[in-house]
């Protein structure tokens, strides 16, 4: 039989080693124990600690480094895991669609963005903000300000690419194979409007006056 001078000896030294352990283990768990606090070896724990932590009295766990709640049962990341993301166990984040990097905080455009363009979130969604001369979900579509007419397609900030007949910077300008003759105009791919009295295909032919 354990003498009471013993018990409490023992009593104290176990204390001190919680005690001890506590503090050199240098837990960076969000809540502290209290210098001087009971540690009971008769404690129990229902529902039992979880991940390493340890019964210090009834149902009051102390929790092992990256780890917390009433039984240890949330693993937690510091930095936290940033844009949405989940602490999966300590100092890992699973991360949302379209964040990355170990507390995803970094932004990840699927795909990447093109032509300049960066990848950013807005409210909590990865996209790609586009220099003022593209657009598109990925920065892929050009921005022509002046527009491209008649069929034209606009390839590069600014600049159309035209289909066969038209020329110029919106695809304004027409083209007949043949000149206009005496004052016509090309008003379409190889269609001349005539100045009267002229007429033609291309304003070559004078109408006769009776």
């Amino acid at each position: 039989m354990v003498s009471a001078g013993h018990g409490s000896a023992f009593f104290l030294f176990a204390s001190l080693l919680a005690f001890v352990g506590i503090c050199s283990g240098g837990s960076d768990a969000p809540r502290g124990v209290a210098v001087g606090f009971v540690f009971d070896p008769k404690a129990k724990c229902d529902p039992p600690c979880e991940h390493g932590g340890v019964c210090i009295r009834n149902n009051t766990c102390f929790c092992s480094k990256g780890y917390e709640g009433e039984t240890c049962q949330y693993a937690n990341c510091y930095p936290k895991c940033k844009n949405g993301g989940e602490c999966l166990r300590p100092g890992k984040c699973r991360c949302l669609p379209g964040f990355g990097g170990r507390y995803c905080h970094k932004v990840m455009c699927d795909g990447g963005c093109w032509n300049g363009g960066e990848c950013i979130a807005v409210n909590g969604v990865a996209k790609c903000n586009c220099p003022s001369s593209w657009s598109g979900s990925k920065c892929q579509h050009a921005i022509c300000p002046q527009g491209c007419r008649n069929g034209g397609i606009c390839v590069a900030p600014g600049i159309c690419s035209c289909p066969e007949g038209w020329l110029g910077g919106a695809c304004h300008t027409a083209v007949c194979s043949r000149p206009c003759l005496n004052g016509g105009k090309c008003i379409s791919p190889n269609k001349c409007r005539c100045r009267p009295p002229f007429s033609g295909p291309h304003c070559e032919e004078r109408k006769k006056l009776h």
